[in-house]
Parts: C-alpha cells; sequence; structure tokens
C-alpha cells in the first residue's frame, strides 16, 4: 500500500463508524427499554398494579429477540477485534491528526473545528474500537434513578428471565449437531448474551446451569456468527462472568479447549465421509424435490400433496444449513488456529460448498412452483393452527366460570385467530407467537395438542420465508477469505475432468462476495475493490485450469499428429487417460459481468498459436491445418482457417525477391535446361532450395502478370551491366591479341586441319591466359570470364522459366473455360437482359479479364526475341568491333567449362561437398545468347570445334586401348591401373564435352539459330510488306462502301 493510503482510507471510514455509533447507541435504549417492560410485566412489588396476570406466561419470543440483539453486539465486538487492519489504521490516523494540530493551515483546515472532530474520534474509539460494545450494554443503569422501575431488586423478573432462559436453553440443546437443527446455533449465542446480562442485573449466578452452558462447547466447540468470524463460547463465559468461572474446576474448562483441537482432526479424518453421504442425501433430495413438483396436484389428496411438499422444502433447508455450518464452521476454526488443512479436506469443502450452491440452484430453479406452492402450504398451515385454536377457545368458553385471567385467555386466542386469518407476514406471526404466551395458560391445550401447533407454527415460521433462509444459509461470501482453496480446487476439476459442470457451482459461491464488497466505504469506489477481486480470480483461474488445458490440449494434439515420431508410451491402458473434452461440453461460467467460455478460450489459443507457428515456418502449415481438424473431431472445437500461407509453400523464393536481388540469384543458384529447374549452389542447411516452373507459377498468381514484365525489365538492367564488364574483358590488350592471333592461325592452318579448331591450341590458350594472374581463390581471367557467361545465361533462364510460368498460370486459371475459341460476352448478354449498371460494370471486367487470359494463354511473350533485339544493333555495331573475336574464344572458354564441370563432379561423392554441382547449364545458355547477339553461329560453327574435340579424345581412347592390351601380356599391374584411370578420364571428358554439345545446342534453338541475321531481316520485310498490303486492302473496300451506307 502506498504510503498515506491507509489515512485516506480511514478518513473516508471514519463517517461509517459514526453511523455504527448511533446504531450501537439505539440498541443500548433498546434493551433498557425491553428489560424496564419486562420488569414492570413481571413485578414482585405487591403495591404495583398489574397489567395482566402473568403467573402462568412466559414470553419466549421478547427473550429470544433481546437474544438476537446482543448476538449483533457480540458480533460487532468480535469483528472489530478480529481487524488487526483496522486498528493499525486508526492509529495512523490519530498520529497524522497530531501533525494537522500543530499546522492547520497547510491542510486547509480550521482550527476550532478540530478539537470536536478530535473528541468525536475519542468517542468512536471508547465505543467501538476498544472491544466493549456488549459490555458497555450490560453495564448500563437498569434501575432508574428517580424511582421509575426498579430490576435489579425486582426477584419475580429474575425468576422469570432465569426459567425462561433454561426452557429457551433446552430447546436449544436437545437439537444442536442434530441433523434437524435450524437456527440453535444462533439463538445459543443469545442465550449467553442473556445469561451474562442476567448476571450483570441479578449478580447472581446458577452454578449449574453455567457447567451446561459450558459442556455446549463440546458438542460444538465454536460458532461462525458471520462470514470468517468465529465465537468461542467457552472463552467469552470465561471472560465475561469471571466469579461463576472461579467456581468451575480448571480441568473441565481445560477439557473444553482439548475437545476443540480434537474436534478438528476428527473432522478432517470424517470429511471425504460426510462429503459422500450428503453428496447422496442431496442427489436424492433434488430427485424427490424434481419429481414431486413436476406432479400434477390431485385435487383428492390435495393436503398430503402440500405436507410431501412442505417436508421436502424444509427437508432442502435443513441439507442447506447442516451443510453450511460444516463448511464455515471448518474453514473458520483452521484459520482461527492457524493449522494447515490437507488438501483433502480442501477437495472436500469445496464439494460441500458445490452441494450448497446446488441446493439454492434447484430451488431457484423451480422458483415459480415453489412460490406457488408457498402460498398454498402456509394457508394450509393455517388451516391446521387454526383448528388446534379453536379447540382450545371452545374447551375456554364451555367452562362458565369466570376471572379475568380466563378473560384474557380468551382474548389471546380471538387475537391469534384473527391474525392467522391473513397473509402470513413476520409481524402477524410475531403476534401469533405473543398471543398463545398469553393463551396456552391454565391448560387451555392438552399437551398432545400443543406439542403439534408448536411444530405446525415452527413450519409456518420457516416455510413463510423459504426463499429469503435459503438464499441466507447458501450465502457462501465467507469464501472471500479463503480465497486459497481456489487453486487447490481448479487442480482437482483438472484432475478430474468427468466432473467438470462443478465449476459452475464453484464460481456462483464466488459470486456470493460481490454483494457484500458493494458496500465497502474505506475506497473511493467499491469498484476498485470488485475490480481487484475480480483480477486475481481470473488470474487463479488462468493459471490453474485455462492455461494448463490450453497446453495439454496443445500437447496432445501435437503427439497425435506425430505419431510416427518415437515418442513416449501413450497407451492409456498403460499410462492411464484424462478427457478433458468435457471441459469443453459445459455452459459458459458467469462471473462479474463476463461469461467465461472455456471452449472459446482454448479454440481461441490454438488458433492465435498455430497461426503464429505457422507464420514462423510456413512449411509447417500441413501440420497445424491437421492439429485443427483434429481439435474439432475430438474435441469439438470449431477452429478458425488460418488462410496461411497466402501463397503456395511450392512457392520457393519468391518472384519478387528473385526479381529485387537477381545479380545474387544469378550468382548462388546453378541452372539446369532440360528439366527448367535452378538448384543453389551451396546452403548452410542440410537441404539445397530449388526453384521449378510451379514455384514460379503460383508466385504470379500471387502477385498478378504484371510481375513478369517487371522481371524482364529488371533482367535487362542486370544485362547491360554485366554486358560491359564483358566488353572490358574483349577489349583487353592481353585477350585482344591472344584472339587475334587464334584467328589468323586457324586461317592459316584450317585447309591442313579439315576445317577443324585444333584442340591443343584451346588447351593452351586457357592453360595460357593463368600467366596474367590469378585470384586468391586460385582462379584465372577465363574462369572469371566463364562465370560471367554462366551468370548472363542463368538471367536468361529465369527469363525463359518466367514464360514458362506465366504460361502454367494462365493455363490452370483458364481450365474453367469450357471453349476458348468460343467465349460469349458477358457484357452483351447482360445488356440483352436489363441488368443493372453494376452487373453491366462485373461483365465488362469479367470480359476483359477472359480476353487477357486467352491472349496470354495463345500466345505468350517472346521474351528472348525482345532481350536479343534491345542488345543485338548495339553489339554488332561497328564500334564494337573488338567483340567479333567472341567466337574464337569459345573453345578456350569450354575446355575451362568441362574442367570446372569434372572437379564439381567428382566433389558430390566427397565428405566436403563445398562447390559439388552436377549442372550448370547456364554456361550453354550464355554462350547461345550471346553468339545471336553477335550473329557468330556461322563462324563458331565454321571451327568445327565439337568435331574436333570428338576426334581427339577417341583417337586417345584407341591409343590408350591399344597399349592397354600389349600391357595386359606384360602384367604389369601398376602400369594397367595406371592405364585404367587415364582411360577412365578420357571418357569422363568426352562425355562432359558430349554433354556441353547437347547443352549449346538445345540453348541454340530457342535463338534461332538456323538463321542469321541478314535473314531474320529479310523475313521481317516480307512481313511487314504483307500486313501493308492487307491493311491497304481494308482501306479501298471500306471507301468503296461508304456511299452504299450513306
Amino acid at each position: 500500500m502506498v504510503e498515506g493510503d491507509c489515512q485516506i482510507q480511514m478518513g473516508r471510514f471514519v463517517s461509517f463508524l459514526q453511523e455504527l455509533s448511533c446504531f450501537v447507541t439505539r440498541c443500548y435504549e433498546v434493551v433498557v427499554n425491553v428489560v424496564h417492560q419486562l420488569a414492570v410485566l413481571y413485578t414482585s412489588n405487591k403495591n404495583a398494579p398489574k397489567i395482566i396476570e402473568t403467573s402462568g406466561v412466559h414470553f419466549q419470543a421478547m427473550y429470544e429477540h433481546l437474544g438476537e440483539l446482543l448476538t449483533v453486539l457480540i458480533t460487532l465486538d468480535e469483528i472489530i477485534d478480529n481487524h488487526a487492519t483496522l486498528k493499525d489504521h486508526w492509529t495512523m490516523y490519530k498520529r497524522l491528526l497530531k501533525s494537522v494540530h500543530h499546522n492547520p493551515s497547510k491542510f486547509g483546515i480550521q482550527e476550532d473545528k478540530l478539537k470536536p472532530f478530535e473528541k468525536l474520534l475519542l468517542k468512536l474509539e471508547c465505543q467501538l474500537l476498544e472491544g466493549m460494545i456488549f459490555q458497555a450494554c450490560i453495564e448500563q443503569q437498569f434501575d432508574s434513578l428517580n424511582g421509575g422501575v426498579s430490576v435489579s431488586k425486582n426477584s419475580t423478573f429474575a425468576e422469570e428471565f432465569a426459567h425462561t432462559l433454561r426452557t429457551a436453553f433446552a430447546n436449544v440443546e436437545a437439537k444442536l449437531g442434530e441433523p434437524s437443527e435450524m437456527d440453535q446455533r444462533d439463538k445459543y449465542v443469545g442465550i449467553c448474551g442473556l445469561f451474562v446480562l442476567h448476571f450483570q442485573i441479578f449478580r447472581t449466578v446458577d452454578k449449574k446451569f453455567y457447567k451446561s452452558l459450558l459442556d455446549v462447547c463440546k458438542k460444538v466447540p465454536a460458532i461462525t456468527l458471520t462470514a470468517n468470524i468465529i465465537w468461542f463460547a467457552d472463552n467469552f463465559l470465561i471472560q465475561k462472568i469471571p466469579a461463576a468461572a472461579k467456581l468451575v474446576d480448571k480441568k473441565s474448562i481445560h477439557s473444553v479447549k482439548t475437545q476443540r483441537e480434537n474436534f478438528l482432526q476428527q473432522r478432517a479424518q470424517s470429511l471425504t465421509k460426510d462429503m459422500q453421504s450428503y453428496y447422496v442425501f442431496v442427489s436424492s433430495w433434488m430427485t424427490k424435490m424434481e419429481s414431486i413438483l413436476s406432479k400434477e396436484q390431485r385435487m383428492t389428496k390435495f393436503s398430503e400433496d402440500l405436507s410431501n411438499r412442505c417436508n421436502v422444502f424444509i427437508q432442502g433447508f435443513l441439507y442447506a444449513y447442516s451443510l453450511s455450518t460444516i463448511v464455515k464452521t471448518t474453514m473458520n476454526l483452521y484459520m482461527s488456529m492457524q493449522k494447515p488443512m490437507t488438501k483433502t479436506s480442501v477437495k472436500a469443502l469445496c464439494r460441500l460448498v458445490e452441494l450448497l450452491k446446488a441446493i439454492e440452484h434447484m430451488f431457484y430453479r423451480r422458483s415459480m412452483v415453489v412460490a406457488d406452492s408457498v402460498t398454498h402450504i402456509t394457508q394450509h398451515l393455517q388451516y391446521q393452527a387454526l383448528h388446534s385454536i379453536s379447540v382450545a377457545k371452545k374447551r375456554v368458553i364451555s367452562d362458565k366460570k369466570y376471572s379475568e385471567q380466563r378473560l384474557d385467555v380468551l382474548s389471546a386466542l380471538v387475537l391469534a385467530e384473527n391474525t392467522l386469518n391473513g397473509p402470513s407476514t413476520k409481524q402477524r406471526r410475531l403476534i401469533v407467537s405473543l398471543a398463545l404466551s398469553v393463551g396456552t395458560q391454565m391448560k387451555t391445550f392438552k399437551d398432545e395438542e400443543l406439542i403439534p401447533l408448536q411444530l405446525v407454527l415452527k413450519k409456518l415460521d420457516l416455510i413463510s420465508e423459504l426463499t429469503e433462509r435459503v438464499r441466507a444459509q447458501c450465502d457462501c461470501c465467507f469464501l472471500y477469505w479463503h480465497r486459497a482453496v481456489f487453486p487447490i480446487y481448479l487442480d482437482d476439476v483438472y484432475e478430474n475432468a468427468v466432473d467438470s459442470a462443478r465449476l459452475h457451482y464453484m464460481f456462483s459461491a464466488l459470486r456470493d462476495c460481490v454483494p457484500a464488497m458493494m458496500h465497502a466505504r474505506h475506497l473511493e469506489s467499491y469498484e476498485v475493490l470488485l475490480e481487484c477481486y475480480d483480477k486475481e480470480i481470473m488470474e487463479v483461474l488462468n493459471e490453474h485450469l485455462l492455461d494448463k488445458l490450453c497446453k495439454e490440449i496443445e500437447k496432445d494434439l501435437r503427439l497425435s499428429v506425430h505419431t510416427h515420431l518415437k515418442l513416449d508410451d501413450r497407451n492409456p491402458f498403460r499410462v492411464g487417460m484424462k478427457d478433458l473434452a468435457h471441459f469443453f461440453f459445459l455452459n459458459p461460467i458467469r462471473f462479474f459481468n463476463r461469461f467465461i467460455d472455456i471452449k472459446a478460450y482454448v479454440t481461441h489459443y490454438l488458433d492465435k498459436t498455430f497461426y503464429n507457428l505457422t507464420t514462423v515456418a510456413l512449411h509447417d502449415w500441413a501440420t497445424y491445418s491437421e492439429m485443427r481438424n483434429l481439435a474439432t473431431q475430438r474435441y469439438g472445437l470449431s477452429m478458425t482457417e488460418a488462410h496461411l500461407p497466402s501463397q503456395t509453400l511450392e512457392q520457393g523464393l519468391d518472384v519478387l525477391e528473385i526479381m529485387r536481388n537477381i545479380h545474387v540469384f544469378v550468382s548462388r543458384y546453378l541452372y539446369n535446361l532440360n528439366n527448367q529447374i535452378f538448384i543453389e549452389r551451396t546452403s548452410n542447411n542440410k537441404h539445397l532450395n530449388t526453384i521449378n516452373i510451379r514455384h514460379i507459377a503460383n508466385s504470379i498468381r500471387t502477385h498478378g502478370t504484371g510481375i513478369m514484365n517487371t522481371t524482364v525489365n529488371f533482367t535487362y538492367q542486370f544485362l547491360r551491366k554485366k554486358f560491359y564488364i564483358f566488353s572490358q574483358f574483349m577489349y583487353d590488350e592481353h585477350i585482344k591479341s591472344r584472339l587475334i592471333k587464334d584467328i589468323r592461325f586457324f586461317r592459316e592452318v584450317k585447309d591442313q586441319n579439315d576445317h577443324k579448331y585444333p584442340f591443343e591450341r584451346a588447351d593452351k590458350f586457357n592453360r595460357g591466359i593463368r600467366k596474367l594472374g590469378i585470384t586468391p581463390d586460385g582462379q584465372s581471367y577465363l574462369d572469371q570470364f566463364r562465370q560471367l557467361i554462366s551468370q548472363i545465361g542463368n538471367a536468361m533462364g529465369y527469363v525463359r522459366m518466367i514464360r514458362s510460368g506465366g504460361l502454367h498460370c494462365c493455363s490452370s486459371a483458364i481450365r474453367f473455360v469450357p471453349d476458348l475459341e468460343d467465349i460469349v460476352n458477358f457484357e452483351e448478354l447482360v445488356k440483352e437482359e436489363g441488368l443493372s449498371e453494376e452487373t453491366r460494370k462485373a461483365a465488362r471486367q469479367l470480359d476483359s479479364v477472359l480476353s487477357d487470359l486467352t491472349r496470354n494463354f495463345a500466345e505468350g511473350t517472346e521474351y528472348f526475341k525482345m532481350l536479343v533485339d534491345v542488345f543485338a544493333p548495339e553489339f554488332r555495331s561497328p564500334k564494337n568491333m573488338h567483340l567479333r573475336n567472341f567466337y574464337i574464344i569459345v573453345p578456350p572458354l569450354t575446355v575451362n567449362f568441362v574442367e570446372h564441370s569434372i572437379s564439381c563432379k567428382e566433389k558430390l561423392n566427397k565428405k566436403n561437398k563445398s562447390g559439388a554441382a552436377f549442372t550448370d547449364d547456364g554456361f550453354a545458355m550464355g554462350v547461345a545468347y550471346i553468339l545471336k547477339l553477335l550473329d557468330q553461329y556461322q563462324e563458331f560453327d565454321s571451327l568445327h570445334w565439337f568435331q574436333s574435340v570428338r576426334e581427339k579424345y577417341v583417337k586417345e581412347i584407341r591409343a590408350v586401348a591399344k597399349q592397354q592390351n600389349v600391357q595386359s601380356t606384360n602384367q604389369d599391374e601398376k602400369l594397367l591401373q595406371t592405364m585404367n584411370l587415364t582411360h577412365k578420364r578420357l571418357e569422363v571428358c568426352l562425355q562432359e564435352f558430349e554433354l556441353l554439345y547437347f547443352s549449346l545446342s538445345s540453348a541454340r534453338i530457342f535463338f534461332r539459330a538456323d538463321k542469321t541475321a541478314a535473314e531474320e531481316n529479310q523475313e521481317k520485310k516480307e512481313k511487314e510488306e504483307e500486313s501493308g498490303k492487307a491493311s491497304n486492302g481494308d482501306l479501298s473496300n471500306s471507301t468503296a462502301a461508304e456511299p452504299v451506307v450513306k
């Protein structure tokens, strides 16, 4: 608590203490008044005027009510005595007042107002906070000073008082601890209060009676006055009448205290057993109640039915009283004696609380029928009482002897009759009770008549206030002080999910704490207190039930979905099984201004968890989808579809990502021409990413077809940068001079070499270029040039894949169109039908989408042609003459590529696979593209390079084979092994060259290698001429037709 808060709260509380003080003062006056009235009625002064003859009259009700009033004062004392915080805050408040006293202006208070306020506080403290409320009441001056009423010397009144106390006690003692006990405990507190009052007035002690009062403590060790306030009669009697305590031997006083501890031990042992028996009692009572109230009332046996209903109602109330007494006494005793409760006891007590609320709920559920029955039952009971009274009245009338006493009796009986003829209100019942106190003297009733009449009136009392009494007995506001049991209770509910429906009863009990809190005066608003309480209960519920339930359900779903993994044993016959589905059949639980829906809470938790985890690892979407379905099947949870991923997981890298980082993509991925797939070069993970047409198609479906043109645009920008580096390399003096030398050499020797470019020359170029220098990681200039061409080829491969992906996407979108040749015009159809403008707009939209799709599907854009056309003029222009030498560098490049390819493939079989690869068709693509740009297919073909390579390797393989035959006769094993390895290496090299040749031939098809630039231009011109003629023809037709139209 923040410093100063306690003083502020105490300040708010003073007004309440002032109200309490007024109430207590009023109680004092009432007690004096009642004692005076009774003293006047029962006077021992012979000269005093007699109001009525009271020799056989005992106003039992009067003493009971006086006892109730004294109980209220005792309760107030106990509450304040148990409230340590109140006393601490009061002390702090007084200290604050002292500091205000020294400097009133600082606090904005007038000094003259401080004194009266301090006096008031002093008065409140003396009256209320020193535990003297009851004591001050009984120590009042009961004898009138001015010679009015004499009380202490009135022996008749003293005898009457003592006689009534003994009678009341005899009635109470007989019922205490019995199943039919109703309110005897509360009356016992009142009797103790009256006994102390009697002692205080008359200063005499009936030792035997005192001992009897103490003996009750063995049967009833403690009584709950209200909520968590527990009262020990022995302490009270010893403290208030010390003189009498001395007369009783110490042993018996000590035995009472021992008995209290024994009682607690016995109670702890018998709680579970009691709970089980009450479970049976209450269940059978509920069944009986349901069956009796559901029956139609029979006119022939109406009174019998009413008696049955009356008995069932009373039985329900008695069960509620017993349960309430057990729970309150046990919990409060444990708390008061500061002894720990076992978990078993806590669970049993919580079960009893549930039973208590079940009884209340039963009355509430059938409240319409109960209300209806109560009216009839009260009438029936009134009839029985009237019948008994009329019999007695006849007896009095038949006796002809007149006396005033007889007249009093008759008047009392007539008054009782008249009062019973009417609604059974509290006032009327009180008058009947007082009238019968007078009317039962002079043996007007026989014993066998009087007992049934008293029983009927008791029933009438109970039935008339049935609803209020049931509500009071079933009120569980004491749980506010025992909130510590709630977590244990929730753990128990979680463990025994089968009867989870009992949660409703416990929350109903926790709600009972709210009305009391709404009277809180020490806070700015009681809402603050309610919020704290609400928050605390919800936190406990979340921690001990909801969150555990969520985690368990999630765990169960996970393990069920991952049964293919080797998990712990989940066989229910071996490890047991908890069916948590019961929680999801519960109706929402009402608490404060909300409903706690366990099913919705768990569903939301799973939805949130599955969604968040899917976003983190999109590839797990199928697992979570399966878990969602399982949650619906197994637990009946209606899960929300996450709609993740928004694109399919077949997407791989997104087109947008590749497009933005195309320079990274082409260097990190390798292209495979035949399967049209990209494979990651290296990865830190255990797997390599791949990208194929389906991924691209899905990506296009996500972003729309517009992304295709943008991607090609990005590729164009990328190629521009790469071609700039390409041009620089070709322009380099060392390279250019070597290439020119090679071209000259080839022209000189081509006739001798059958027009084939010699392999040795290309190999020499490849090796010779290493002399120009190598990079730190051992790469020559030619290696880097090869990589540049591979990257250019990869970019072209990506463009090809984009086009294929686009077609794939279009085809999957257009498959719903029945006939591509004959697509109806929806806009025209809508116009014909005369539909609204919105529909026409929608139809127009649909038409445009369909035409786009068919056009894209039928044609597809020739991206390769575009990329050739855009660069070719520049490549072929005279200012870039140095690029014309490219065709002669292709042979050394292929040699370099084959060496690289073989080393990559060899690494596949090694443990350290860094740099391993099985495909790199980007090189072939790049070479084919650049040759097309330079229009050098013919020049390259004139080298007959691949034939030259083939001849060279075949020749070497034959030579090795010949040597092997020779060596096999000599049987030199080492040499043979060397020969075999050489043979194998030559075959691998030849195979690699063949593969490169096939890839290059395939790649050339994309760029229409069958035609030279000149032939293509010729074809283009012819097409333009044809289209021009066609358009002229159209024009002449239209002009000829014009007059006709006019």
